[in-house]
């Protein structure tokens, strides 16, 4: 449907919805024995109409935009550079393998993702800091302990499954001697004196470190952009976004720029990169790995429940032993090795939150793509599926942004200023329309207006606590020990630069899956209409990261998972 025809159609829609809120007005009581009901339903009808004017308001507003940025970036962004090298191709797992039977050397892999990384990089803006020579030379020393046949090819998939293989992160996960600056301006000359405790493990498990990617600004806005390292672009459409706040490592993995890498996740900041750039990524179960390492740190207990760092890569089978590695001690909540019957699998689904507040309906695309999904576990797998409605969940916005409250005294305006001060926002703002500031617009937008709202233990604060454990107990009941919920990444697909400030809201879709604690697992679907990443995700109870997993693996199968993008005119 082309964009006028749209507008018309939304324009009739929306007078529509105007008319029968204003009949519906007409038609309540009104007489003068009924007085305290005619005044309480007087205040809520008057609080709906308000609701219904400002949804309509921001439809408009969303449909100019798309129109606006469509105008200004046109079709098409650049296209990649083609993938030449197969290696390239390859799962980190399968050049695990190929490096320790001598199939493969770890400097022709290493060499191979590196030489990408510089091709890619000029046009995707992705990696902020590499330390290629110490990993090559790294590499060096991991191909001289396999031909020396101290450790037999089974004691190296043991004890180091990944030996050999190149492995990248976002600048916020401590990396030693790399930068690590969480975009933010002040800390644009930090690096890191020791690994974050994943990368620890990793590199212990045989990984080499060699490339930083980008973030947003504080880790804290879903497209990656801040005043030290730019907009990083995507390699589908460079007029799209990467997400955030992990979209660098999602644009990476994507470009074949790196095998595999490290995330976090405190409202989507693996998902929504994964999501928009045809990736899978895991977000882990409560409690499960280590934030040891990250800044910024989370600032309450609630909060370090709702952060998780997970694994991102291109092919879902990494995911496991990826999250084996990184959950150490952990690793045997998840039960991780059991097999998972997809046959005794229960799939539950909804297509859409019910129509959150200033939250975009799903695409058809993904929609269409979700049916498709469930008709295969229906029909072919023969599991038990379920169409479910949770209400609360048309609510996730305002839930993630309550229970993301605190009452340390531990601002927002502190974190940009890298907890030595405060930046002064206002004054920010008026540097900002000048181009002198060194924040960005959301940056200092997030600072003005944290203290609005939903207040640290105010009524409504207790209220959407509850929402939320109230949510969490349904979930449990729902899922068991046997159940996943199917449920959109997403709303849209991936949307073009700075569009995300006027759907601000869409994601909710991802963060009320962190308050909640529960393992959700991000799984392409190929590509859509636009040409872009279509997907869904996959959650799970508490510690039943397995199934999602799983699950994964089989969508992969079925419907081919990551698509390269070269591929497309």
């Amino acid at each position: 449907m082309k964009l006028r025809e749209r507008i018309k159609y939304k324009t009739k829609s929306v007078l529509k919805t105007l008319n029968a809120c204003a009949n519906r007005c007409k038609m309540d009581p009104t007489t003068d024995d009924q007085g305290k009901f005619q005044g309480f339903a007087g205040k809520r009808k008057s609080q709906s109409l308000l609701k219904t004017i400002v949804n309509v308001g921001h439809k408009f507003l969303v449909l100019l935009m798309r129109w606006l940025f469509k105008t200004i970036y046109g079709e098409r962004g650049q296209k990649m550079p083609p993938i030449r090298n197969l290696i390239l191709m390859e799962s980190a797992s399968s050049l695990a393998l190929k490096i320790r039977t001598r199939k493969l050397t770890s400097v022709e892999v290493m060499e191979a993702f590196i030489d990408r990384c510089k091709e890619i990089n000029p046009l995707l803006n992705i990696v902020v800091d590499e330390r290629f020579e110490a990993a090559l030379k790294e590499a060096e020393k991991a191909d001289h302990l396999i031909a020396s046949g101290t450790l037999t090819v089974e004691q190296l998939a043991t004890e180091k499954p990944f030996l050999g293989v190149p492995i990248s992160t976002k600048d916020c996960i401590k990396v030693k001697d790399l930068l690590h600056t969480a975009g933010i301006w002040k800390r644009r000359m930090i690096r890191g004196d020791k690994d974050a405790r994943a990368m620890e493990l990793m590199r212990k498990a045989g990984a080499i470190p060699f490339a930083l990617t980008n973030v947003s600004e504080c880790c804290m806005w879903w497209e990656s952009v801040n005043t030290i390292h730019g907009r990083s672009r995507n390699p589908y459409d460079t007029n799209r976004i990467v997400g955030g706040s992990s979209g660098g490592e999602g644009a990476i993995q994507a470009a074949a720029g790196s095998p595999f890498g490290l995330g976090s996740d405190i409202g989507g900041s693996i998902r929504m990169p994964a999501f928009f750039n045809g990736i899978f990524g895991h977000k882990p179960s409560r409690h499960v790995v280590s934030n040891d390492g990250q800044y910024p740190r989370p600032i309450s207990a609630e909060q370090e429940m709702f952060l998780a760092i997970g694994p991102m890569c291109r092919y879902a089978t990494d995911l496991k032993p990826m999250l084996r590695i990184i959950a150490d001690e952990n690793a045997k909540k998840l039960r991780l090795d059991e097999p998972v019957d997809l046959k005794q699998v229960k799939f539950v689904y909804q297509l859409n939150d019910g129509g959150g507040s200033l939250v975009s309906p799903v695409d058809h695309d993904i929609r269409d793509a979700m049916e498709k999904v469930m008709a295969h576990f229906r029909s072919t797998v023969k599991a038990d599926v379920r169409k479910v409605c949770l209400e609360k969940l048309r609510k996730s916005a305002p839930i993630w942004f309550a229970n993301m409250k605190h009452k340390e005294e531990v601002s927002f305006d502190a974190q940009l200023d890298n907890l030595e001060g405060k930046i002064n926002p206002y004054v920010e703002l008026l540097k900002w329309f000048v181009g002198q500031s060194n924040h960005t617009f959301v940056g200092i937008m997030t600072a003005i207006t944290e203290h609005r709202g939903v207040q640290y233990g105010s009524s409504q604060y207790h209220y959407m606590v509850k929402q939320r454990d109230e949510l969490l107990e349904e979930f449990k009941a729902m899922l068991g020990e046997n159940g996943v919920f199917i449920y959109p990444t997403h709303p849209t697909v991936a949307p073009y630069h700075n569009e995300a400030l006027v759907r601000a809201l869409n994601f909710s879709y991802t963060g009320v899956i962190n308050v909640l604690g529960l393992p959700s697992t991000a799984v392409p679907l190929g590509l859509g209409r636009e040409g872009l990443p279509i997907g869904l995700q996959v959650i799970g109870n508490v510690n039943q990261d397995r199934l999602c997993l799983a699950v994964a693996c089989e969508l992969e199968r079925v419907f081919g998972g990551w698509v390269a993008p070269d591929v497309l005119a």
